[in-house]
């Protein structure tokens, strides 16, 4: 009935913006391959401190909410149904996986907690922390896809 966690922002999201993100995914990955451990490192460390899709929401809805109730009690009643819809908004997303600043939020490349730790984990096998990937840090075009679609296994 409800989708899996995992899945339940991309299925409510547009093809055309899943590619988009995956695209501009892979093109940081191929990059940074090139570039060095250094670079990847820096990228991880980046990586540690990108808001997923999930922390935005969970931040806007009380936020909207705060001030609906804030203007509700001091300036007009009617301010209260800003809260009401918008936890309506907020618990629709949390059980299927869409609320209306999903779609702005995709476009702006916002990603999923799952598509974030798909890259940490391409990069962590291009730079050689599993062993069961070789011994040596991968590096070609071919090694870069194959690192991306084993982290997203």
């Amino acid at each position: 009935m409800f989708p899996a966690t995992i899945d339940r922002v991309p299925l409510n999201t547009e093809a055309s913006v899943n590619e988009h993100i995956r695209y501009q995914m892979r093109q940081r990955v191929r990059a940074l391959a090139a570039s060095g451990n250094a670079a990847i490192g820096r990228r991880l460390r980046d990586l540690n401190h990108e808001w997923d899709i999930e922390r935005y929401l969970e931040t806007m809805a009380p936020s909207f909410t705060l001030l609906g109730l804030t203007l509700g009690l001091t300036r007009h009643r009617g301010w209260l149904l800003l809260p009401l819809v918008v936890q309506t908004f907020f618990l629709q997303h949390a059980l299927q996986g869409w609320c209306p600043p999903l779609p702005v939020l995709r476009r702006l490349g916002v990603r999923t907690c799952g598509e974030i730790e798909e890259e940490r984990i391409a990069l962590k096998a291009l730079r050689g922390d599993f062993h069961d990937v070789g011994q040596s840090p991968l590096r070609s075009s071919d090694e870069v896809l194959s690192a991306l679609e084993a982290a997203r296994r």
